[in-house]
Order: structure tokens, then sequence, then C-alpha cells
């Protein structure tokens, strides 16, 4: 028997930052994604033996071990036995030895919540093999405390649920760990314009995002008041996007962009770098009306908001950076899992 799962990657539209402990336990954080065609793969496959096979596919690493209580988290494959060792604590041990073969279609660090995307379509298989009776909220929690507080990983809490839930989605964050999904209902026509005027660049670098995230939690601990402010607007623009786009306001959407790019950048350093910026500038200067770093930033993807056919002027001008634009569609469906 075959145990398949996928879960979308997503594009952080608002309000990045603000799901940070400790920030949203203070002051409660807020954000704005969507989900988007890109995916990570998990496939179970069992084995007539007791063998364990962990194969990353797209990073060329594997590792095998026999079934046991604990796999050694030493930071080779730490997410597949991350989830192995809080299911074998809280289920049981494993009934037979298996082959978990992974594949993610963006490289780790590039700002769309790869591991935490990937640790939730690991999840999601096993709880297809083992019929764990987890709802959506279940799963994304529980990705949350393998990835954050037990393999002690830095980062915030809207990608676990971004993986899990799918579409597009305004998420609040408060102390306790306690999150609240909003699905939000966006005409059509809106968000096919959003897909259209929106683009993705990959600036072929990739990024440790934990450094970022630690500078920027150290920032809170230590009540740097550029710092908590900065996220309190982003905060702010989370509400403003999640208006903008019931509304149907699209092309305000880059000014709002540009709003968040210009706070975000205050929150910790190494947010952007002089190459991020001068990418940011000459795709202003060719049409798009803002723009942003996804994830953490420092590296990886940058989106910019292109209105009336501005993406072709956008793309000529970044031609010379050395990135990539990748296409991508909004989608609506998150985590899935079956059996073959």
């Amino acid at each position: 028997m075959i145990y398949r799962s996928k879960a979308p990657l997503r594009i952080g539209l608002a309000g990045g930052g603000t799901d940070v402990s400790p920030y949203c336990d203070q002051y409660g954080g807020a954000i704005l994604n969507a989900t988007i065609s890109l995916y990570a793969y998990a496939t179970i496959e069992l084995l007539p033996s007791s063998d364990i096979i962990i194969d990353a596919i797209d990073r060329n690493e594997q590792a095998q071990f026999t079934l046991q209580p604990v796999l050694p988290a030493d930071g080779h494959l730490d997410l597949a036995k991350g989830v192995y060792n809080h299911l074998v604590q809280h289920y049981g041990a494993m009934p037979q030895g298996f082959r978990l073969t992974t594949f993610v279609d963006a490289p780790a660090g590039s700002g769309l919540g790869t591991s935490s995307t990937l640790m939730v379509a690991i999840l999601g298989a096993f709880a297809e093999w083992l019929s764990l009776p987890l709802g959506e909220y279940d799963i994304a929690h529980m990705a949350y405390v393998i990835e954050r507080e037990e393999l002690k990983m830095a980062g915030g809490k809207q990608d676990q649920y971004a993986a899990t839930f799918g579409g597009v989605n305004f998420m609040e964050f408060f102390a306790d760990d306690k999150v609240i999904v909003n699905p939000l209902s966006i005409k059509p026509q809106y968000l096919q314009e959003l897909e259209n005027n929106l683009i993705l660049y990959f600036t072929a670098t990739s990024r440790l995002s934990s450094t970022i995230i630690e500078a920027q939690s150290r920032n809170v601990v230590d009540k740097n008041q550029e710092s908590i402010e900065a996220m309190h607007r982003l905060k702010d623009q989370a509400r403003m996007m999640k208006e903008a786009l019931l509304k149907g306001n699209v092309d305000e959407i880059g000014h709002i962009l540009d709003y968040g790019f210009r706070y975000k950048k205050q929150m910790a350093q190494g947010i952007s770098n002089e190459k991020m910026d001068s990418i940011y500038e000459a795709a202003l200067s060719a049409g798009a009306t803002g723009g942003k770093i996804s994830g953490a930033g420092g590296g990886g993807f940058m989106m910019f908001y292109c209105p009336d056919n501005t993406r072709y002027a956008v793309k000529r001008a970044l031609q010379g950076y050395g990135g990539e634009f990748r296409d991508y569609q909004f989608t609506g469906k998150g985590l899935s899992s079956w059996q073959v």
C-alpha cells in the first residue's frame, strides 16, 4: 500500500512577522496569506521489513534506520524525524517499516514556507496511513509544536495553518498558541486580477530565516520601540489588505504592499540588503506600484504588483539581476492525502 499527500506553499501578502513569538503573545498578530500552485509532497511506501528509509529527492539526501522509539535529530532530515518521534511518542510504535519520500517545488530558504509546508505534508501522509483522527487545526498545531517547540526551529505560526487550510486566509494569533483562521470569500474576478498583476520573482538566493527571526524576537524582548512599532504597522497592513481584497479595490494592493515593505525592513537587520533594494527600486521604476520580500527576508522570493500590463516592463527591467520569474496560480485547497 502507498500513502501520499501534498500541501501548498504560500505567499504572505500582509502582516508578515507578526505571527512570531513573543510579539504575537504580547500584542496579538494578524496575517493575510494565500496558497499557490507550488507544493510539498510526501509518500509513504510500506516495507516488508523493520527498515525506515527517508529519501528527500529534491535535496538528494537519504537516511536509513530500523524501527526504534526515537530517531536522532542531528540536523539531517530532521523534519521527517521530528514527525516520526512525535507520532511514536503520542500514538505508539509504527506497525511496520516504511520508505518516506519527499519533494518540494521550491528550494529551502526561499520564503514560501517550504519547511513548515513539508512538515504538514509529512504529517498528512502519516495520518492517512495510521488513520489518525486529526482535523485541520489539529494538524497545523501539531506541525507547529514539532517544528518550533520540539525541534527548536525558529519561525512563526502562519505557514503550518496556510498549508493545512489552503486558500486566501486572514489569520489572527494570540497568546497560548491560540490561532483563528478566517477564510476570505473573494470574488473570482478580484482574485484573477490579483493573480494577473502580482508577479513572483526568485532572486536565486536563499537564506537562513532563523537568524533574521531570532533577531526580530530579540527586538521585542529588548523593547526596541522602532521594531515593535513596525510590527504594529504590519498588523494594520493585514487589515488594509483584507479590506482591499474583499471590496475589490485591487489596484490599492500595490500601495499596501509598498507600505509594508518600508516597515518590514525596520523589524530586524538583514530583512533586506543592497541587491534586494536595487531589485525593488528597479521594479518600481518600471511600473510596479509596490512589492515585498517573501517570508523572513534576506533572500528567496520577492513579489511585485504590476497594474495596467506593466508586468512585462518589470520583467524586462529585472532581467539583469540573475533571478527568474515563477508562474503560479492561487489554489483554494490545502492539505490533501490519499492512498493507492
